[in-house]
């Protein structure tokens, strides 16, 4: 099967940019002549590859060609490098991390490995209940998911716990929590959610209270950093992973809401069996680096 490159090309295009008018911007063309391209591939497949919503997005066989573009392209760099005796030649890395990862143990356990190895990320940051989506697209080639069952064809490796704690500051505690946390109170304090997919939170509150999503007003503010610091000045209250509480230390006048009951999330990294031989060696470092830090 040869498949043209002008026409996987516009394919790509369409489904990273979400438009068919974005991916003619992209690579400097018309739209119809995008639209011409991709429906070249469609007939050369005999499938339907792209859903012409907005955004666009790939039908099931167009998920499947992302998923081989990808990592043909990772091999291609690969053995361009292996040719050209640049083993030392900068990989670039497409993964889906949530953003807790990325806020605490991602890079203080993986810095070394991603510099030694001359890694270059491309990093997507979505919640970790839906990372799997992003690899399962075509989208990324290696995710962090709590999603423990692998799709066909990839592996899912355990790298451990990531606990947390509902906290809020002393100050917050006092004004809407003055006899502990109750449901009567918890229905109008405020909560700090990353996003409306953010379930940490709304799964606690329904779990310990009864409470469920909606039934309280909710922050929405996206990223650990950011999370954190709205928790900890006061604008309400929330989940924050144990390693953030750590780093933090007594210099932050952070209470417990719910000192028994911690939330523990099992993460998993998934990525392709079959692959390239610098992503393979970096699989397992990074599968040896994060179950150091979260166990």
């Amino acid at each position: 099967m040869n498949l043209n490159p002008k026409h996987t090309e516009a394919f790509r295009a369409v489904i990273e940019s979400g438009s068919f008018e974005q991916a003619a911007l992209r690579l400097h063309l018309t739209s119809p002549a995008i639209s011409q391209r991709v429906r070249a591939l469609e007939s050369q497949l005999g499938n339907a590859l792209i859903v012409r919503s907005r955004p666009a997005r790939a039908t099931r066989m167009g998920q499947r060609l992302m998923q081989y573009l990808k990592r043909a392209e990772l091999l291609e760099t690969d053995l361009a490098a292996e040719l050209a005796v640049q083993q030392d030649a900068p990989l670039t890395l497409v993964l889906a991390l949530n953003a807790d990862s990325i806020g605490t143990w991602f890079f203080p356990a993986l810095s070394e490995v991603l510099i030694r190895e001359r890694v270059l990320l491309d990093l997507t940051v979505e919640d970790q209940d839906h990372t799997y989506s992003l690899l399962e697209t075509g989208l990324a080639i290696g995710c962090i998911s709590t999603e423990p069952k692998p799709m066909r064809g990839c592996s899912a490796e355990l790298l451990g716990v990531m606990r947390y704690w509902l906290v809020a500051s002393a100050g917050f505690r006092d004004h809407w929590f003055p006899d502990g946390l109750t449901r009567k109170a918890a229905r109008t304090a405020p909560v700090v959610a990353y996003t409306h997919k953010d379930t940490l939170q709304s799964s606690f509150l329904l779990s310990k209270l009864g409470l469920p999503a909606g039934a309280y007003p909710c922050h929405y503010v996206p990223g650990a950093a950011s999370h954190f610091n709205a928790i900890r000045y006061g604008l309400g209250y929330g989940m924050v992973p144990e390693l953030l509480l750590k780093a933090a230390g007594k210099k932050d006048d952070m209470v417990h809401l719910a000192p028994t009951r911690p939330l523990e999330l099992a993460l998993y990294w998934h990525t392709w069996k079959v692959q390239s031989p610098r992503m393979e060696n970096l699989s397992r470092q990074i599968i040896s680096a994060a179950r150091k830090i979260l166990k």
